[in-house]
């Protein structure tokens, strides 16, 4: 099957095929054509170029017009907390009156909240609403997105999660990819118990995550209050042994020592950083490891914003991803986090979109195939509403300028 997107206003996310992330300066300066066209044969981006350059024999299947609009790589979302129970507007209150994350926690509401509604909700409940939240992402223009486990916090309930998460890998025409983070918090049959909690993870949850095959991804939140680095390490190592790939919560809350024992373990990425330092960046620079920033956690916990600019600056490889759970950044909304990613961490349009895009998808280890404009790559992309230009997009805070998703050359939304 042939598609063909004609007369686009601009065509950006253009990469070389053989790039798999971009760094620093890289990251503002993929190519964009205007006046351009795209052709996907079964779902790859097989050409594109000027408008003058489309040949005159071409005959496709599917024809677009894309008269007055941008076309860009689809969203690949790489931090995501979407299967839960329930929302939690009262902690929301609670936070406008002043209380902090930690204090939230302390008295037994945030995670430990979101576990208790999840141990009563069925794997349908929880099934439904969860490809509710995901299609609310698609429209926002993802098409790739990781889901965490964590508010199981019990090896039955982290397991119900995984189910659900493979469930929607299954039948939703997205990319779904999985990860298990039983060591989100101490569950409460364990309070006071940290050490006893952590050889549960290990001994008993991994081994049954891997058994049933749930999971790509092992991760830990390693913060002030949460797990300790030398806990995350045991319970990274574990995963390994099991074939799950490290990724890390980390410098949520201070600067914890989660950058460094990521790095170690050969994490993927590390995510938060809202309190990374000077030290972090420059150890992630001489890394492989992949900051990847939060800023709708920031914005709705009011929290620092993560460094981005200075990362860039240093020439490191910056994703960004939506954070999107119950408790401390409740959107999922794309189209927000790029405006976010300008607005309040000083990236430029073109550098933020790669932060979506291409970094994303190496966030999770599948740049080649996806999140960028190039032969070979998935045709996965967005078509914008008319706008006057890729920056208007970010710029338009809070307008929804998504008409068009398409997965692997095929529309799978289309806003009239």
């Amino acid at each position: 099957m042939r598609l063909l997107i004609k007369n686009i206003q601009t065509l950006a996310g253009i990469v070389p095929a053989d790039k798999l992330r971009l760094c620093g300066a890289e990251m503002g300066a993929a190519a964009t054509i205007d006046g351009a066209y795209l052709v996907a044969e079964d779902g790859v981006i097989a050409d594109f170029g000027p408008m003058a350059q489309l040949p005159a024999e071409l005959v496709a299947d599917t024809e677009i017009d894309a008269q007055g609009r941008v076309v860009y790589p689809a969203f690949c979302d790489s931090h995501s907390h979407i299967v839960y129970a329930g929302s939690r507007e009262g902690e929301f209150r609670d936070k406008i009156a002043g209380m902090t994350y930690e204090e939230v926690a302390a008295r037994g509401g945030g995670i430990l909240n979101s576990a208790d509604r999840l141990a009563e909700a069925t794997e349908q409940e929880l099934y439904e609403a969860a490809s509710r939240r995901a299609w609310r992402m698609v429209r926002s223009g993802a098409a790739t997105i990781e889901i965490k486990s964590g508010y199981g916090l019990t090896t039955e309930s982290e397991l119900k999660m995984l189910r659900v998460i493979k469930r929607l890998a299954q039948e939703l025409p997205i990319t779904v990819k999985a990860t298990f983070l039983g060591a989100h918090a101490v569950g409460r049959a364990f309070k006071g118990r940290q050490e006893e909690y952590v050889d549960h993870v290990c001994g008993e949850m991994i081994p049954a995550v891997a058994a049933e095959g749930l999971a790509e991804f092992v991760d830990v939140f390693c913060d002030r209050g949460f797990f300790t680095p030398e806990q995350t390490a045991k319970i990274l190592e574990c995963g390994k042994r099991y074939g799950l790939r490290p990724k890390i919560h980390a410098n949520e809350l201070a600067s914890s020592g989660g950058v460094q024992v990521g790095i170690a373990y050969g994490a993927l990425s590390v995510d938060h950083l809202e309190e990374a330092t000077e030290q972090d960046v420059a150890d992630l620079a001489a890394s492989d490891t992949i900051p990847t920033v939060l800023p709708g956690a920031s914005f709705f916990s009011n929290l620092p914003f993560a460094p981005a600019r200075m990362m860039i600056d240093k020439g490191l490889s910056v994703a960004i991803a939506s954070d999107c759970n119950p408790g401390s950044s409740p959107s999922g909304n794309m189209q927000l986090l790029w405006s976010l990613g300008c607005i309040k961490m000083r990236l430029t349009p073109e550098e933020a979109l790669s932060a979506l895009t291409i970094n994303g998808a190496a966030a999770l280890g599948l740049s080649a195939d996806r999140g960028a404009i190039s032969c070979g790559r998935r045709a996965d992309l967005v078509i914008s509403k008319p706008v006057p230009s890729l920056a208007y997009i970010p710029y338009s805070f809070g307008e929804d300028l998504v008409e068009r998703v398409i997965v692997k050359g095929k529309t799978i939304y289309y806003n009239e």
